[in-house]
């Protein structure tokens, strides 16, 4: 019983599995028969979608065509139209070419016809010239036979000969000839000086035209501005150790006032100021300021001066064309560019010196060399003068003879403020170019005080004089007038006093520039009519 019932169960399990396998098999095909629908229903769809996709293709590719078409067909019309265009032109300028050479054409034909008409006109007037003067020879022959006659009627009448007339009309004639000489010399020498004048002043105005320096002011004192007030006691240090290293190592004087964030820097010598300068400013930039900093901050300043002042020279000589200069005379020579003369910088003023002068050298046929040579050399020893006794002419001369200068070079030098005769034309050259620098406008300046004063000391020496009776200083003090009783003044007396007042203004005065002195004698007659 047990045994039948386990067959009944394991055949039961045999007829599970076998229909699961059935159902597994049957589900497969059925899934397989589903994806094969899919899969052709997809390629269906895909196959419509292409077609479509073609004739889309084919109808966007006709529709290109055709704008494509229509497209070349305006582009080719354009072109066409602007060939017509440019074609129309071209037969437009053509067109009036053979109007204009028909005109040409025409008017040489008139002007053939012209010139035909007037060299026969010119032919017809020598023929008649020359019948003409046939008949001035005639008549000339004639009146010479007259002359003759009457010669031999005047000898016989006056019973001189003819070689005693003669010698009668010479001398009249001669005494006559001398007046009127006279009078032409007198005329020739007042045109001469007056075209002189006027060659001599447009000579100067082109050299000061062509000649375009800078201007510039300088003064004896540099400021030096700080950050703040807590520098300029780090500057002063303790006790004042650090401003007297300072005041040691440059051998200037700071002075240190209420003035905020401000150091002035005093000195005559530029050169010192410019290297307490440059080493103040290396201080407040590096913040170590003690003794042992500033003596080394203070000898790389001076290098780097000295390095400007040899640059500044060989600069100078570049500017004006000299380049074959003794290399120490460019050292000193560069030296000028921290010197001043009423607040002109002597540097920049022996360049313009020299380029005035070799324009005026230029004009006049002189040695532009030598005029150049000596116009920038002229002031040299002003870069020596607070070092070496004596005037910066004499310390100028003896520096470029000891430098091997040419003669001809250092008597400019030596000549150029009047202290020994001119023996060139050269050195007067460098003279006018010196005049013209230092006393054009703007070169150079003073305080206001010392331009007074300078004015009534002008005024007073002219009033000092006998028989003047007042005096102007008019032109920035560049002129003064000087009235003088004509009772007590001759007009010999004045060409006299104006030479004494002149000598005594250039002994007794500092002055830039010029001064001209203008003796005036007047006398006036009134009377009244009653």
């Amino acid at each position: 019983m047990s045994s039948i019932s386990l067959m009944c169960d394991t055949a039961a399990v045999v007829a599970g599995v076998v229909s699961g396998v059935i159902a597994l098999v049957l589900g497969v095909v059925v899934g397989a028969l589903v994806y094969k629908f899919l899969v052709n229903k997809k390629i269906d769809k895909s196959k419509t979608n292409a077609v479509k996709i073609i004739e889309e293709a084919y109808a966007e590719a006709k529709s290109i065509k055709k704008e494509s078409i229509l497209e070349a067909k305006e582009e080719a019309q354009k072109i066409r139209d602007e060939v017509n265009s440019e074609a129309k032109e071209r037969r437009g300028e053509i067109q009036k070419q053979e109007e204009r050479l028909s005109v040409r054409e025409e008017y040489i034909t008139k002007k053939e016809q012209f010139l035909d008409t007037k060299s026969e006109q010119l032919e017809n007037e020598k023929s008649s010239l020359e019948d003409e003067k046939l008949k001035l020879d005639e008549k000339i022959k004639q009146q010479e036979e007259i002359k003759q006659q009457m010669l031999d009627k005047l000898e016989t009448i006056s019973g001189l000969t003819r070689k005693e007339a003669k010698d009668i009309l010479i001398e009249n004639v001669t005494e006559e000839a001398k007046k009127d000489a006279g009078v032409l010399v007198k005329k020739i020498e007042d045109e001469a000086k007056e075209n002189a004048d006027k060659i001599a002043r447009d000579i100067v105005t082109n050299a000061i035209q062509k000649c375009a320096t800078d201007l510039s002011s300088e003064t004896t004192v540099t400021s030096v501005a700080l950050p703040n007030d807590e520098m300029k006691g780090r500057i002063i240090g303790r006790e004042g150790r650090n401003i007297r290293a300072i005041e040691s190592a440059t051998g200037v004087e700071l002075i240190v006032d209420d003035t905020p964030e401000t150091i002035t820097i005093s000195s005559f010598d530029p050169i010192r100021r410019e290297i307490a300068r440059l080493s103040l400013e290396k201080l407040i930039i590096d913040g170590r300021i003690h003794p042992a900093r500033i003596e080394d901050l203070v000898e790389k300043s001076t290098k780097e001066v000295e390095r400007e002042i040899k640059e500044a020279g060989e600069n100078a000589c570049n500017d004006v064309g000299i380049y074959n200069l003794n290399s120490e005379l460019v050292k000193v020579l560069g030296r000028l560019k921290y010197r001043t003369s009423y607040g002109q910088n002597c540097l920049k003023h022996s360049i313009e010196t020299s380029i005035i002068a070799g324009l005026i050298a230029t004009e006049l046929g002189a040695n532009v060399n030598i005029a150049k040579r000596g116009g920038l050399l002229h002031d040299i020893g002003k870069a020596l003068d607070h070092e070496i006794e004596g005037t910066h002419v004499k310390i100028g001369v003896d520096l470029t003879r000891k430098y091997k200068e040419s003669e001809e070079v250092i008597h400019c030098i030596e000549a150029h403020h009047g202290d020994v005769p001119f023996q060139s034309v050269e050195a007067v050259i460098v003279q006018v170019a010196d005049a013209i620098s230092s006393s054009r406008p703007g070169a150079r300046r003073e305080s206001f005080e010392n331009y007074i004063k300078r004015l009534q000391q002008l005024e007073e020496i002219c009033n000092d004089f006998k028989g003047v009776e007042k005096s102007y200083a008019i032109q920035a003090g560049r002129e003064v007038r000087i009235m003088v009783k004509p009772e007590e003044v001759s007009d010999g007396d004045a060409i006299f006093l104006v030479k004494d007042i002149t000598k005594r203004i250039e002994n007794e005065m500092q002055y830039p520039g010029q001064i001209k002195v203008v003796v005036i004698r007047e006398n006036r007659f009134t009377d009244v009519a009653k």
